[in-house]
């Protein structure tokens, strides 16, 4: 199989989460399916649909479902090409010390320290252990807080003992990241970090890694899933609560300082990242430490 060098993915959990959780009920087709890595595992379950498995130098094809893990920075490609009428795709992702860094090391956490060593050359699971985990990992989507990290940690709890398995790159796959794979993606979210309370134009950004606008455009929806401008409000709506909880700042105050013009714009995306009206935030913050 001839090796193409496979494009760094940079994945954003949700807000407020340390993870990222994504249903797919029917299959759109506006983000197609590319050869790619990142450094979160991945949990992937689909239920009735149909598509090609490349993973590493495996290459196979499946039919109706399927259960996945796949391990930190292990290149691979999109995996549906079909879902029935029912059908859905659960893909869950996590850094391996998204619970601190030596939280999978500890004796009682062996066990999933042991499967997340052999998801680096990829797990297909086998029938038995698809029905039993399958709708678990369905219901992630479902949960938030720690009531998500538990269930999490149940259903890999159990893949960890699950001797219904087959390693998809039995003779090992190496791959080693270099610098440049991911220098692009980093000027571009160290640029957003240092500078997202300010006005970040598309051209002021695109230049920074010598792209065209809409080849950015492209670029960055790509490996990121995300229109720049989505992102960039997060990181505004990210620090605004970090504001809410910290400082006596004045909302409005608050939204011009995260790089807002517009206090109703702010108000809205606030409510659309978080659920809720900033003001609700923060008198849900107040209740909470009193």
């Amino acid at each position: 199989m001839k090796a193409r060098k496979p494009t760094l993915e940079k994945i954003s959990p949700e807000f407020g989460s340390s993870m990222r959780v994504i249903r797919h009920e029917t299959f759109i087709g506006e983000k197609k399916p590319f050869w790619h890595f990142h450094p979160e595992i991945e949990l992937v379950y689909v239920n009735k649909g149909k598509g090609k498995r490349h993973i590493g130098n495996h290459l196979s094809y499946f039919n109706n479902s399927q259960l996945l893990l796949i391990g930190s920075n292990l290149p691979h490609n999109g995996f549906t090409d079909r879902l029935t009428v029912n059908g859905t795709e659960t893909i869950v992702q996590f850094r391996e010390e998204f619970l601190g860094q030596y939280f999978f090391n500890v004796p009682e956490m062996e066990g999933i320290n042991n499967l997340f060593e052999r998801a680096k050359s990829g797990i297909l699971f086998g029938v038995k252990t698809k029905q039993k985990f399958g709708k678990r990992i369905e219901k992630l989507s479902g949960k938030e807080g720690f009531k998500k990290i538990l269930l999490l940690l149940e259903i890999l709890h159990g893949l960890a003992k699950s001797k219904d398995y087959v390693i998809l790159n039995a003779d090992g796959y190496t791959f080693e990241t270099e610098p440049q794979d991911s220098a692009k993606i980093d000027i571009i979210f160290n640029h957003i970090n240092e500078n997202f309370k300010e006005h970040i134009s598309l051209d002021e950004i695109a230049d920074k890694v010598s792209l065209t606008v809409p080849a950015f455009c492209r670029y960055f929806k790509k490996v990121t899933g995300k229109t720049f401008t989505k992102l960039v409000n997060e990181y505004r709506v990210v620090h605004a609560t970090k504001l809410l909880s910290e400082s006596q700042m004045s909302i409005t105050d608050i939204s011009f300082e995260c790089g807002f013009n517009n206090f109703s714009h702010f108000n809205k995306l606030f409510k659309e990242f978080t659920g809720k009206s900033a003001s609700k935030y923060r008198s849900e913050l107040k209740l909470m430490v009193q």
